[in-house]
C-alpha cells in the first residue's frame, strides 16, 4: 500500500529543511551540493534520522499498550538517546542497553553527550562492555525478558530501529519528501549520499525513490557511506530492509543489487573511530558553511562525499543531496580531536 496509508504519529516539525551547500560547492569546483537537515527538525532532545522512524513505529506501540521502551546502542548512541526523548514525550519508560561499541580513550565517553540527556530525560540506562556488531544483541533480549520479569510490558526497538518491522517507513516518506521539495525549489537532485550503518535509512530511501521511479519519476542514485566497517553484513542487511519496506508499499518487484549502491573507503580502522579523512571532512564543512558534523556518521559521510565530487566521481553537471541525520552531540566524547 501507499507510503500514505500507514498511520504516523508527528514528531517532526514537518519535512525538514533543505538548503544549497555555496561555499562547499565553490570550493570542490564540482558538483551543486545542498543538505536535508534531520538534525533540525524536531523539538525532541535535538532529534535526528531515529525521529522520523519512530514516527511510524509510535502508533504500534501505542496500540501494543507496551509501558516501556527496550532499546540498545553504543555508549553515545544517538538512536536511544532518541528513543529516552520519545518515551518521555509518550509517557511511557525507557529502558536502554549502552554498549561499549567504540573503543574510544575518553574519560567521560559514557558520561556526556548523547548518554547524558538520556539520563537527564529518565532512562534507565545499563552500560555493557560488549563490542559492535550491526546484528541483534542478547543483552537487549535479556534486558526485554527483564522488564517484562518485573511486571513490565516492554515494546522492543531494536538498534537504530532498524531491524524493525516499520524501521524503514520514514525514510520512504523522506523520498517523497525529496520529490515535493524539487518542484518548490525548481531542482532536481539526481545523487543522494547518506551514511550507512545498520541500514534502515538508506534502505528507505531506496524503496522510496524506487517507488517514485516506478510512478514515472527520474532515476536517482542513492549513495551509502559506509561508517559501519562492516560492509558485507552491512550491504545484506540493507538490501533486506529495503525490500521489506518495498513489499510493505507495494513495489511490486525486488530490490537489485546494483541498486544497493554502498562505498567504503572513508570507514576509518573500526565504527566510531574517525581517522583524517573523518576530521577534515567536519573542519571543512564547520569552517566553509558552519554546518556542525559528528566523528561518528557525519564526517564519514562527508569525507564520502568531498572525495566523490572532488574526484569527479560525481560530476560537475549533478546535484547531490546530502543527508544530515544529526549525531553532533556525540562530540563532547571526541573533545580530544579538537
Amino acid at each position: 500500500m501507499p507510503i500514505t496509508d500507514f498511520e504516523r504519529y508527528p514528531l517532526t516539525f514537518g519535512p525538514s529543511p533543505v538548503h544549497e551547500l555555496k561555499r562547499l560547492s565553490e570550493h570542490l569546483g564540482g558538483a551543486r551540493v545542498w543538505a536535508k537537515r534531520e538534525d533540525v527538525n524536531s523539538g525532541l532532545a535535538f532529534g535526528g534520522n531515529k525521529t522520523r522512524k519512530l514516527e511510524y513505529i509510535v502508533p504500534d506501540i501505542l496500540d501494543s499498550g507496551a509501558d516501556t521502551l527496550v532499546s540498545i546502542g553504543g555508549y553515545q548512541s544517538n538512536h536511544t538517546r532518541q528513543v529516552a526523548a520519545v518515551a518521555a514525550h509518550l509517557g511511557l519508560k525507557s529502558r536502554l542497553v549502552q554498549e561499549r561499541w567504540v573503543d574510544w580513550d575518553d574519560p567521560v565517553n559514557d558520561k556526556v553527550g548523547n548518554i547524558e540527556l538520556s539520563r537527564i530525560m529518565g532512562a534507565d540506562v545499563h552500560l555493557d562492555s560488549a563490542g559492535f556488531d550491526i546484528g541483534i544483541r542478547s543483552s537487549w533480549e535479556n534486558a526485554i525478558a527483564e522488564v517484562e520479569a518485573a511486571g513490565g510490558r516492554p515494546y522492543p526497538i531494536p538498534a537504530g530501529a532498524s531491524e524493525h518491522k516499520f524501521g524503514a517507513l520514514g525514510f520512504v516518506n523522506w523520498a517523497y519528501e525529496v520529490a515535493e521539495q524539487e518542484k518548490d525549489l525548481g531542482v532536481l537532485f539526481d545523487t543522494i549520499i547518506v551514511c550507512t550503518v545498520t541500514g534502515s535509512t538508506h534502505a528507505g530511501m531506496i524503496a522510496g525513490f524506487a517507488a517514485l521511479e516506478a510512478a514515472g519519476g527520474p532515476k536517482r542514485q542513492v549513495i551509502g557511506i559506509d561508517a559501519s566497517a562492516t560492509l558485507d553484513k552491512t550491504r545484506d542487511q540493507v538490501k533486506r530492509i529495503a525490500n521489506n519496506a518495498a513489499g510493505l508499499i507495494g513495489l511490486g518487484r525486488d530490490i537489485t543489487d546494483a541498486e544497493v549502491d554502498i562505498r567504503s573507503g572513508w570507514e576509518g580502522p573500526a565504527y566510531g573511530i574517525p581517522d583524517e579523512s573523518t576530521i577534515n571532512a567536519i573542519r571543512t564543512t564547520a569552517e566553509l558553511e558552519g554546518v556542525i558534523l559528528d566523528p561518528v556518521y557525519e564526517g564519514k559521510s562527508m569525507a564520502g562525499l568531498l572525495d566523490l565530487v572532488g574526484n569527479g566521481a560525481v560530476g560537475k553537471d549533478s546535484t547531490v543531496l546530502y543527508a544530515h541525520l544529526g549525531g553532533q552531540l556525540a562530540l563532547n566524547a571526541y573533545s580530544s580531536i579538537f
